[in-house]
């Protein structure tokens, strides 16, 4: 029996002889292990946010949705997450406006239906993203009108009133009929976002078991035309109780495809209890200044987005990371900082972080196993429907690492503070993972 150490790499199985094996390799991936398959990486623009970007100049536009969508100048980004507005007629900035901004005359009531093609200025940016190839578009409601629930308003929480149920999914399935018609197929419909979570903007309370109920009324009306997704908890643990309850209900299991979760409250820990896929769908740090660095310790950088979306991957499982902005203005943590009086913008960091693992993590991949030596690398693989091979590698440390484990026609692209995803030389078989840096190698 051969006692040595046995090296897994991209192209099968490398066995090192004992007298040669010293030391582990820095990195080992095994592609016979197999973990979930990803649909993809994304942003949300929901409340009105894409309406900052129409006081820039068309060239700013387009070199915004480029590195946004873009598989060669930007993130590659294969997820558009939209809001369901709830406002009443008039509303103003940071308010999403409803397709029913009034009451019809009751939840029996012939429905009074209203679209002007713009929808808070999501259309255009779904159209544009349309074009650079993403097929995803995930719509979330934030609250249902306020003449549907039980406090009048569709801000500071509330509950939807039961006698609305019907007319309330009626009115989401209208949603995505909409867009239909401008040519945006929405795939993946969610009903609340953080029904555990009271906030003084549009939101909407459901219990875990309201949550279960309430699917059992609208996956029959949409009759499996769109993918349902469940619950947009306001934390990841807080997530597990929405997941268990859907899961407990042989016929809301049926019609939810998708568990997701946010991790304002608790960051991604484990899987959520369930076979089906799960998204990360919303989050992004805490801060209060705006912040272009890449590693400064303020906790709203660029590599503790790197760690985040890591962690979600790798300890969740997830199949999607949907982050939240793409961009907005003031102090904000999105992407992208937008200046629409002085007509400008600034990039951060946080975008080069998501870049590294989206642009070349395509939807359809599927994660393998990979592990490191050295504690201080978190490393992640995945392999693509074209074949190509794609390993993440954080370097926690101070001191770089070299890898010589690399097999094909490989590229190592580096962020850190110096780099935004530029390309690095693979020597032979040996990459050298800088510290404190993010290094994303291809295969092909």
């Amino acid at each position: 029996m051969l006692r040595g150490l046995v090296a897994v790499t991209l192209l099968g199985l490398l066995v090192v002889n004992p007298a040669h094996a010293a030391e582990p390799p820095a990195i080992t991936v095994n592609e016979r292990v197999t973990h979930q398959q990803i649909d993809g990486f994304g942003i949300s623009q929901a409340f009105r946010r894409n309406e900052l970007l129409e006081a820039l100049t068309p060239a700013q536009q387009r070199e915004i949705l480029d590195l946004w969508f873009d598989r060669e100048k930007g993130a590659g980004l294969s997820i558009l997450r939209l809001g369901i507005g709830s406002s009443p007629a008039g509303s103003p900035y940071d308010h999403m406006v409803s397709i029913q901004p009034e009451n019809p005359g009751g939840p029996d009531a012939p429905p009074k239906y209203v679209w002007d093609g713009d929808d808070n200025s999501q259309v255009w940016v779904a159209k544009e993203a349309k074009a650079y190839g993403v097929k995803r578009f995930f719509a979330d409601a934030w609250s249902a009108p306020g003449y549907m629930k039980t406090n009048g308003d569709d801000k500071n929480g509330g509950n939807l009133l039961p006698e609305w149920e019907k007319a309330y999914a009626n009115y989401l399935l209208a949603y995505t009929k909409f867009y239909a018609k401008e040519g945006i197929k929405i795939t993946d419909l969610g009903f609340t976002n953080e029904p555990d979570w009271t906030a003084t903007y549009a939101s909407m309370r459901f219990a875990p078991e309201q949550a279960a109920q309430f699917v059992k009324v609208l996956g029959p009306i949409t009759k499996g035309s769109v993918n349902l997704v469940c619950c947009d908890s306001f934390g990841w643990n807080q997530a597990k109780a929405y997941t268990a309850a859907i899961e407990a209900d042989p016929e809301a299991r049926r019609w939810v495809k998708t568990h997701a979760g946010h991790t304002y409250a608790s960051p991604v820990d484990a899987p959520l209890p369930t076979n089906r896929k799960s998204w990360m769908s919303e989050w992004n740090p805490n801060g209060s200044t705006w912040n272009e660095a890449w590693d400064d310790g303020s906790g709203y950088d660029g590599f503790t987005i790197a760690q985040a979306i890591h962690d979600a991957l790798t300890l969740g499982d997830v199949s999607a990371y949907i982050y939240w902005l793409g961009a907005s203005r003031g102090t904000t943590r999105a992407f992208m900082q937008v200046d629409d009086t002085a007509k400008t913008y600034k990039v951060s960091k946080r975008l080069w972080a998501m870049a590294a693992y989206s642009r070349f993590i395509r939807p359809g991949a599927v994660r393998v196993d990979a592990a490191a030596a050295n504690p201080a690398l978190k490393v992640s693989a995945f392999r693509n429907p074209d074949g190509s091979k794609v390993i993440v590698a954080l370097n926690t440390s101070t001191e770089a690492v070299s890898w010589n484990g690399v097999r094909g026609r490989a590229t190592a692209y580096v962020t850190n503070n110096d780099n935004s995803l530029t390309p690095s030389a693979v020597t032979g078989h040996t990459v050298t993972l800088q510290p404190r840096a993010l290094t994303t190698i291809v295969v092909r």
